[in-house]
């Protein structure tokens, strides 16, 4: 892994903590592993295995789209690595470091933004149905759809019928991905 991409540098603090961060997790810390983490890490964004693949043959380039799936599995697996899909169709598979927290993704239907939010709802939920039904959460899956303000603004002016504010949600960090 080279400084150049934005990738941990052998011996630095960031590979030193994704070695520890897979030992911690009962793994082995492959160049594999390493590669795929810190490709995550540092994206600061959502990549399908193709989007990884890519760039890991940028570092590594005998690593096969095979490997790369591998490697995912075992490290969502282990809570690593967060699986998400950005529509109720499933058909994108992404993926994102688990070290960015619970989160949570609102995806318009319009311009296809992608707004990143935390909101302490879903976390009252899970509770709620904890204590009425008995059972533990390990992960919550929820997927938003709508028009962002922008969309809503344009698909009112052009129906008539008012807009829909995303401003209205409440929400604690909202960033556009």
């Amino acid at each position: 892994m080279t400084h150049e991409q934005g990738l941990a540098v052998p011996g630095s603090q960031q590979e030193a903590h994704l070695r520890q961060s897979l030992r911690a997790a009962g793994l082995r810390a492959t160049p594999q592993r390493l590669l795929l983490l810190s490709i995550l890490e540092q994206s600061g964004r959502h990549l399908d295995a193709q989007e990884l693949h890519s760039a890991a043959r940028r570092q590594m380039p005998n690593i096969n789209l095979a490997t790369v799936y591998r490697v995912l599995d075992a490290l969502k697996r282990h809570r690593l690595v967060r699986q998400q899909y950005f529509g109720r169709d499933h058909k994108r598979e992404l993926f994102e470091s688990a070290s960015s927290g619970e989160h949570y993704h609102f995806t318009c239907l319009g311009c296809g933004a992608v707004v990143e939010f935390s909101t302490a709802l879903i976390e009252q939920a899970q509770q709620e149905l904890a204590a009425s039904l008995g059972i533990t959460f390990t992960h919550a899956c929820v997927c938003f759809e709508g028009y962002c303000q922008e969309c809503a603004r344009e698909r009112s002016d052009r129906s008539g019928a008012p807009a829909n504010h995303w401003d209205d949600l409440t929400t604690t960090g909202g960033k556009r991905r």
